[in-house]
């Protein structure tokens, strides 16, 4: 895997360029560097799973129809990959072995198949074995345990080692093994663990919580910030401690985040449906890469769905579902003075039936905020800055 690699003073000219906010570098000789995501094979896509997922994941219980649908699997079909999205990861070194991780923005455990599972648990996966690495050392009482409403969970102990993301190398990083794996972790074959980057606050080791690889990396970075740059249908790419001025167009829009929450929080202030007026409201939203649809309060999907023919929400599913054939508007979604746009083909996340399709955009009802995750972040380019007043930002891509 190649990784590009930018001196730092053409680093901080970019970043200087492409915001109007400024920043003080770190590290003037810190590192800049992309990482580029690797496409993984077909899956499974659940709309109802990937529901379920998202109420446990923060902490809320999912509604009965949710949960029903989720352990009924119902309508649940292969997803061909010229038709619906796949999944994409990113290569990360682990004690000098390569894993392929999911990034994910909206967590903050690094967390990875090991040696310690049982053989029959590691098939089809990449796995981190602490005994071939020089520089392992076994946190000795430290423990992690998460579960989904899906009915997937992990749990293992923590070890210290070496960890390496494109050019930037973090000795002693907490790296939690999982030591049982559910099936629904079996099965995703392509997925060898989880590279958190939320805040160090919702870490979920115990009894003492582990710094995030990014939060551990930021003093080498020539900006404590990276990007994301996220597609549909093809392999996006995560920058670290940069701008690339040429993933954007226009100018960037920052916000402030809350970091409360420990997540990558924010207010977004309203929506339009395809080319209706806008509805001002204010909306408690979290970016996050590790989720994977866009939940939106209860009016702004009703709205959107009353455009879409056919549309309606169906109890068995947990969720709206529309004809696979129907035509499907954009939703523009406001953040400060910025209007992000997101395709209307984007909100066809997967099969339902054999005519029926899952809605990208679901109600956030019971989950207490707006999760803006990939069907958003694919259209858009975002920026996670984590500096000492962390904001997010915003800005349109290229078409």
């Amino acid at each position: 895997m190649h990784f590009s690699k930018l001196g730092a003073a053409s680093a901080l000219m970019i970043l200087a360029a492409a915001s109007p906010v400024e920043y003080t570098p770190h590290n003037k000789r810190g590192l800049a560097f992309k990482v580029p995501q690797t496409k993984a094979k077909s899956k499974i896509l659940s709309g109802p799973a990937a529901m379920a997922a998202v109420y446990a994941k923060y902490g809320t219980t999912a509604p009965p129809d949710v949960k029903a649908a989720a352990a009924n699997n119902d309508g649940t079909v292969t997803a061909s990959p010229e038709s619906y999205d796949s999944e994409y990861l990113c290569p990360v070194s682990v004690g000098g072995q390569v894993l392929n991780l999911d990034f994910d923005t909206g967590s903050s455990d690094l967390w990875v198949f090991s040696s310690e599972l049982p053989s029959n648990e590691q098939t089809g996966h990449s796995v981190y074995n602490p005994s071939q690495s020089t520089t392992a050392k076994l946190d000795s009482g430290e423990t992690w345990s998460i579960s989904y409403g899906d009915g997937s969970s992990a749990s293992g102990n923590v070890y210290l080692d070496t960890v390496k993301v494109g050019a930037t190398t973090v000795t002693s990083q907490g790296v939690e093994l999982a030591q049982t794996v559910s099936s629904q972790f079996q099965s995703d074959i392509d997925s060898d663990g989880l590279l958190g980057l939320a805040f160090n606050s919702i870490n979920t080791a115990t009894p003492n919580k582990l710094k995030t690889f990014f939060s551990n990396a930021i003093p080498t970075l020539a900006a404590p910030l990276f990007t994301a740059n996220l597609k549909k249908g093809a392999p996006g790419s995560y920058n670290f401690g940069y701008i690339d001025t040429s993933e954007y167009t226009g100018a960037i829009t920052y916000v402030p985040v809350k970091t409360t929450n420990g997540f990558w929080e924010f207010t977004s202030n309203g929506y339009a449906v395809g080319t209706g007026a806008f509805t001002t409201a204010s909306i408690d939203a979290i970016a996050d890469t590790g989720t994977t649809l866009l939940y939106l309060p209860q009016a702004a999907v009703t709205a959107y769905y009353a455009k879409v023919s056919g549309a309606r929400y169906v109890s068995s599913q947990g969720g709206y579902t529309f004809p696979c054939s129907a035509t499907l508007p954009s939703i523009t979604l406001g953040i400060g003075a910025y209007k992000a746009v997101v395709p209307g083909p984007y909100m066809n996340y997967a099969p339902a039936t054999s005519t029926t399709c899952f809605g990208g955009i679901q109600a956030n009802t019971g989950i207490g905020f707006s999760i803006y995750g990939d069907i958003f972040l694919k259209s858009q380019f975002v920026v996670f800055n984590g500096a000492s007043t962390p904001q997010l930002g915003f800005a349109a891509k290229p078409t």
